[in-house]
């Protein structure tokens, strides 16, 4: 995996329009108390779908390309959030995928969010980046968090600290799951779901050479397990995923038909009503559904496609409306 890639670097061009055009994308930005770039996309601002669209590319490290576009095979939710990228490992699993947990416990209050984006592959401080082997040096990072709220300056010192930086060189973006910004961007997740499970599945993600997907983009909630639920039933019911390997036939084959979210034994409910069911411990949930409804896999080499899974509209409706 190349380790010139910066996607810090290439991050930081998007964060500096993204601060530019912050007007129009109904964005606010400031200074927190250690001098850190502070962007709030959906809490205290309402940020938009255009901004969400946005922060997915600065989640992708600026190695992945994210669009809203019309649709068909969801008619009652025709417009998609469709993603690509040719560094799909280095831009959704080094970069996307919201594997940092930062945490603070204070008399004035708790804070917790998971942590996504290029800043990630600075700080390295997940055991996930031992098996991918990407490495990435910048004077500044972009950090993205699923939050209502900016981190308190514990958090945010530790994160400066972690990726070797001032605090004054780090970008932090925030926005709920409930708002526009926020939905949109974890729809945008549905190639990082795809690369997660081929990784949990044990397929070899240096043979991963390119991919793309797209899911449904869903209506925001103003209830967070709601607003949660109908992010992850938009990729668990309503996700296509399409990647190019390299290797044999037989592989590709296998992991077009392990992918699919119709393989996990808690498919078949939507998130919310799974969610409430387990007393919201997240990770009582089957590690397997999370990965998009239909996949489709090309071997390169051999020039074979394989194709497995379906939508489930009917699911997507419930969820939905």
């Amino acid at each position: 995996m190349s380790t010139a890639l910066s996607v810090n670097r290439r991050a930081a061009d998007l964060v500096g329009a993204f601060v530019a055009d912050a007007a129009s994308l109904r964005i606010g930005v400031a200074r927190g108390p250690l001098g850190e770039q502070l962007i709030d996309a959906g809490s205290s601002f309402p940020g938009s779908i255009a901004a969400g669209l946005r922060i997915a590319e600065i989640c992708m490290g600026g190695v992945g390309h994210v669009a809203l576009l019309p649709a068909g095979t969801t008619p009652n939710w025709p417009w998609t959030v469709a993603v690509r990228s040719s560094h799909p490992v280095i831009a959704c699993l080094a970069s996307q995928y919201a594997g940092w947990r930062l945490s603070h416990k204070a008399a004035d209050g708790s804070f917790f969010a998971l942590g996504s984006g290029p800043a990630r592959a600075l700080a390295r401080r997940e055991p996930l980046f031992e098996k991918l082997g990407y490495v990435d040096r910048a004077e500044s990072g972009a950090l993205v968090l699923e939050s209502a709220a900016a981190p308190p300056p514990p958090v945010v010192e530790k994160i400066a600290d972690d990726c070797g930086i001032s605090p004054d060189s780090l970008t932090i973006i925030f926005a709920p799951t409930q708002s526009l910004a926020g939905a949109t961007q974890i729809v945008a997740r549905a190639l990082e779901v795809a690369l997660h499970k081929a990784l949990e599945l044990g397929f070899p993600l240096d043979r991963i050479v390119d991919g793309m997907a797209a899911a449904p983009l869903c209506p925001p909630h103003p209830d967070l397990a709601t607003a949660m639920g109908r992010t992850n039933d938009a990729i668990i019911y309503g996700g296509q995923v399409h990647l190019f390997v390299s290797g044999d036939a037989a592989a590709a084959q296998s992991l077009a038909e392990r992918l699919p979210s119709k393989g996990s034994r808690d498919y078949g409910r939507s998130f919310a009503e799974l969610f409430a069911s387990v007393n919201g411990d997240f990770y009582a949930i089957d590690p397997m559904l999370f990965s998009p409804a239909r996949a489709i896999v090309t071997a390169i080499d051999a020039g074979a496609t394989f194709r497995a899974g379906e939508l489930n509209l009917g699911l997507l409706d419930a969820s939905f409306s």
